[in-house]
């Protein structure tokens, strides 16, 4: 029997990075190379319907008794395009406190000091990179994860739950549920594997929508520019003023949204400026979609018509909403967590899951932690002990239905 550590380690060394520039499914070819591989080691333990669809998406059953539900779980294999994902070099190393040197040539530490959240992981063993990439544990620690939990299904004499397996391609860049064959997956109801420190149990994530606002000027030569020339690049800063100062992100917390600017470009003739606006509640994520809209209106009325325009994409929703009438999905995931000393922490996503769309595709599902820490980045980290700990609660879902 593979342990889940060594399915990670494997893992990690593929090179997943999603391209959101990429119009392909999947978005880059190591997601594809990955999936071949997951799909020969799915067969090879048993799990005779094992097989990659046309778009990426990897599909498997464990079969149990068919009187109790199918319960999917779901994770994504793709890693983010923040940081480096080629390369990987992983290693485990003891931590007792002290600062961990990732990469003595470049002298790059992880810090308890720089993320104190360490602080509850002393007396572990940490699985970490050299510093010059991330780890990959966002998402691979939960595809180690169900694999190894679907191995011990396989080889165990007792009852469980038919457990229905996924692995998305492009969930970094917002596209795994995409495609995803919700009828032919045949699950009751889903969790996706993806979440960080263990414990933790979410199914409250951001609503979301992307704005794009592009500002149209009037270029002329500067030296005859007196009462002629308009500087789009000065009205997309006005339009930027006229936001809330106090719905930045890095001014908000917990069930507090924001609306963020990502990304500037811009001359004297056409500027554009892009932003995601998140919120939990509906009517504020409304409110904060119509100051964008009035702000809009404001310049188009100073400036005239057509000077502005703004255009509004909702993203996903908050899958509380799907969630709320079938909590039992809830109870039985804080019970298994329970069976094998994890405490249950309910905390709401300040993001979202291909969870979030599934559930308003008509499969309800929450996120469940990986024990991953510092997702997205080169100080990215897991303890062994927590990886371990967590394939034990997910086989104890399966099996305590």
């Amino acid at each position: 029997m593979t342990s889940v550590i060594d399915r990670f380690l494997k893992y990690v060394s593929f090179d997943t990075k999603s391209n959101e520039d990429s119009e392909t499914c999947p978005s880059t070819p190591g997601q594809r190379v990955l999936g071949a591989a997951l799909v020969e080691e799915m067969l090879a333990m048993g799990i005779a319907d094992a097989h990659m669809d046309a778009d990426g998406y990897i599909y498997g059953t464990v079969p149990g008794d068919p009187k109790l539900p199918a319960i999917g779980l779901i994770a994504h294999m793709d890693t983010a395009p923040d940081a480096p994902g080629a390369n990987v070099q992983a290693k485990i190393v003891p931590f007792d406190g002290s600062d961990i040197c990732l990469n003595e040539e470049k002298q790059i530490f992880l810090r308890e000091a720089d993320y104190p959240g360490l602080a509850a992981h002393r007396g572990k063993r940490l699985i970490v990179t050299d510093g010059t990439s991330l780890l990959g544990a966002d998402n691979k620690a939960g595809v180690a994860e169900i694999l190894a939990a679907a191995e011990r299904l396989l080889t165990m004499k007792r009852t469980h739950a038919t457990l229905k397996i996924a692995f998305t391609p492009d969930e970094e860049i917002g596209r795994g549920a995409d495609r995803f064959n919700v009828p032919y997956f045949a699950a009751d109801y889903a969790y996706t594997v993806d979440g960080g420190t263990i414990g933790e149990l979410e199914y409250e994530n951001f609503n979301a929508a992307g704005a794009t606002v592009e500002f149209t000027g009037l270029n002329i030569h500067p030296g005859s520019a007196k009462d002629k020339m308009v500087n789009s690049q000065y009205i997309a800063m006005e339009f930027q003023r006229l936001l809330p100062d106090a719905q930045k992100p890095e001014y908000t917390d917990g069930y507090e949204g924001f609306i963020h600017l990502c990304d500037m470009e811009g001359c004297v003739e056409k500027s554009t400026l892009w932003y995601i606006i998140r919120d939990h509640d509906m009517d504020k994520f409304l409110q904060k979609k119509a100051v964008m809209e009035a702000a809009a209106a404001f310049l188009n009325a100073k400036y005239g018509a057509g000077t502005v325009s703004l255009k509004l994409k909702d993203s996903y929703f908050n899958m509380r909403e799907k969630i709320e009438p079938c909590m039992y999905i809830i109870e039985r995931a804080k019970k298994a967590m329970e069976h094998v000393g994890i405490t249950p922490i309910t905390v709401p996503i300040r993001g979202g899951t291909d969870g979030a769309r599934l559930s308003f595709m008509g499969l309800p599902c929450p996120n469940l932690c990986t024990g991953g820490a510092n997702f997205h980045s080169r100080f990215e980290y897991i303890p062994v002990e927590d990886m371990e700990k967590i394939t034990d609660m997910l086989v104890d879902l399966l099996t305590n239905v």
